[in-house]
């Protein structure tokens, strides 16, 4: 069995979400980042961390790509064209919507007060809604997600940040508005909220 260490204000959301979207058994322990129980496992002290027997995997990304690739599912088998889509799609959001937002977090509350320039946050703003311009022609025209009709990683990590966006008061525009609550009307994403 699976241990998910991480609370579901962070990014162990998405893998809660994961696990939840592929039905396999897991532990979970809604540890905050840098306490006890994290510690032990990332000395960063971020979250999510994934034990799988006994070994530490972080990086909400990289457990996902494993779940996904265990499991077969919520992905596209390595080595394809549909995989290579798919893992450009993953970085892209990575690289623009989450990187962007995670910034934005930093110097909101993350990093000593010294050290903030909450002055970023305008340009940040802007940044995030020039990105969603420059992503939509990547959405696929034949389905409700974003590689067609089949959910992939990629709409797990989107409606992930795009909730994210809205807490942070950043531009969600549509067609995200209309994916996130696509996304997160399902029935995995409800479970993976209570965990």
């Amino acid at each position: 069995m699976y241990q998910l260490i991480g609370n579901v204000k962070s990014r162990a959301l998405r893998v809660l979400w994961m696990l939840e979207e592929i039905g396999v058994p897991y532990e979970h322990v809604p540890a905050a980042p840098r306490s006890e129980e994290v510690l032990r496992f990332s000395p960063a002290g971020k979250v999510p961390v994934l034990v799988v027997d006994g070994v530490p995997i972080s990086d909400s990304v990289a457990i996902m790509t494993f779940l996904g690739d265990r499991h077969q599912a919520l992905t596209h088998t390595p080595g394809t064209i549909d995989r290579a889509r798919q893992d450009s799609l993953t970085q892209a959001i990575v690289d623009e919507f989450d990187a962007t937002l995670w910034t934005a977090a930093r110097h909101s509350f993350v990093l000593p007060e010294e050290h903030r320039v909450p002055e970023i946050k305008e340009s940040l703003r802007w940044e995030f809604e020039r990105s969603q311009e420059k992503f939509v022609p990547r959405m696929a025209e034949d389905g409700p997600f974003l590689m067609g009709e089949e959910v992939t990683i990629p709409d797990i990590l989107l409606a992930h940040c795009m909730g994210w966006a809205v807490n942070a008061n950043f531009p969600v525009t549509e067609p995200f508005r209309d994916h996130a609550r696509r996304m997160r009307d399902r029935a995995a994403f409800q479970r993976a909220l209570q965990a």
